[in-house]
């Protein structure tokens, strides 16, 4: 996945990826769901998905980059431990209690609050320039404000049931998973959620920090892995622990395995690498505008599977989003390539597709948080 960073090429690389990885980080939401109706313990879960990718991408890693790798220093294990808390463990948690508290759709709408959070972010710390009197700035701008006014759309409007009666009919089989989410505590729900959504923003910038400082991204995936694994290990053991401890943590042939190893070894193992390039190549701002396809996707899942209903508010704000999508992607398109800047500097405030040897999840996620 080499290439330079402004050709037409490597964009199109750059979006066939991010959409991928949507599509997976879809998948997470509803295996979420899924594990923790089954009764499966929330931190056990995400404690067992950084486990799993560990253990997936460590191999890899040594593998595919021990005659490139340099020595490890302790500002690259810092930036490691914040990476794993921020977009592994931490975010993970919050975002999994909040969608207990609410569905995998409303959960999977706030994660459309991350452009916007990561397009501020991105100015501040200089990965992202405002340009607001130039057609690519106004163009990023507006898209990602007509992004987070489809995703309040979506959010606070309920509309007409608009669910096709064909998919009312797949989700029989979980109608307990239904009547879960009958009765939301939206407004705890809603906060874990939005909490978790800035924390995952703030990793994407500490994961384009991350991949200056250290240009592998496999070992710089296994090491954030690594982090969060042992994160959300001591979580789950520390807090909450009831008395039959062992119990929480088996794992049978079932949906908590699937879900584990789903979540594992795909959005946090091959995922996270696929989404590390990314950001390398196009910038975190970029990484975030695609997070909006995971509520397209989500939303006819929980349809099918969760027996979750479809709104007339779902649709608009989904159109919303997707104009403000394409509307970043141009204003994006639009801009110079800058010059390379000094690999132990800060990139200067120009920088905009290429963060330079940068390296998020890939969960990662998520689902969302993911």
């Amino acid at each position: 996945m080499g290439g330079g960073g402004g050709g037409s090429g490597d964009v199109a690389k750059a979006v066939a990826a991010m959409v991928v990885v949507q599509v997976i980080f879809a998948g997470v939401n509803i295996f979420y769901k899924l594990a923790v109706s089954d009764g499966m313990d929330m931190r056990v879960l995400v404690a067992y998905r950084y486990l799993f990718a560990t253990a997936f991408v460590a191999p890899l890693a040594y593998f595919m980059e021990r005659k490139n790798r340099t020595k490890l220093t302790w500002r690259v294990v810092v930036l490691s431990f914040m990476c794993g808390l921020t977009g592994g463990s931490l975010a993970q948690n919050l975002y999994i209690s909040g969608m207990k508290l609410s569905s995998a759709t409303f959960a999977s709408a706030t994660t459309n609050l991350i452009p916007a959070v990561t397009f501020v972010l991105a100015v501040a710390f200089r990965y992202e320039r405002l340009g607001i009197r130039t057609s690519s700035g106004q163009a990023k701008l507006a898209g990602t404000l007509v992004g987070v006014g489809g995703a309040m759309l979506l959010t606070f409007y309920k509309g007409a049931d608009i669910t096709p009666p064909w998919l009312l009919h797949g989700g029989h089989d979980h109608g307990h998973v239904a009547a879960a989410v009958q009765q939301p505590r939206l407004a705890m729900g809603s906060v874990l959620c939005i909490s978790s959504c800035c924390l995952y923003a703030l990793w994407l910038i500490l994961q384009a920090k991350l991949s200056r400082e250290y240009p592998f991204h496999y070992s710089s995936t296994a090491l954030m892995c690594a982090m969060s694994a042992l994160q959300s290990v001591a979580l789950a053991l520390l807090l909450d622990v009831p008395e039959d401890d062992k119990r929480r943590w088996r794992l049978g042939l079932d949906i908590r395995l699937a879900c584990v190893a789903y979540s594992g070894v795909l959005a946090s193992g091959a995922m996270l690498v696929l989404l590390s390039w990314c950001v390398k190549r196009r910038g975190p701002l970029f990484a975030s505008v695609f997070n909006p396809l995971i509520l397209l996707l989500v939303a006819v899942l929980s349809s099918l599977l969760l027996a979750e209903k479809l709104h007339l508010g779902c649709a608009l704000g989904a159109g919303l989003i997707v104009v403000g999508l394409y509307a970043v992607l141009w204003g994006k398109a639009r801009e110079q390539p800058p010059k390379v800047a000094d690999d132990h500097r800060l990139l200067p405030i120009a920088v905009t597709d290429v963060v330079v040897v940068p390296q998020i999840d890939p969960a990662t996620n998520g689902g969302s948080p993911t």
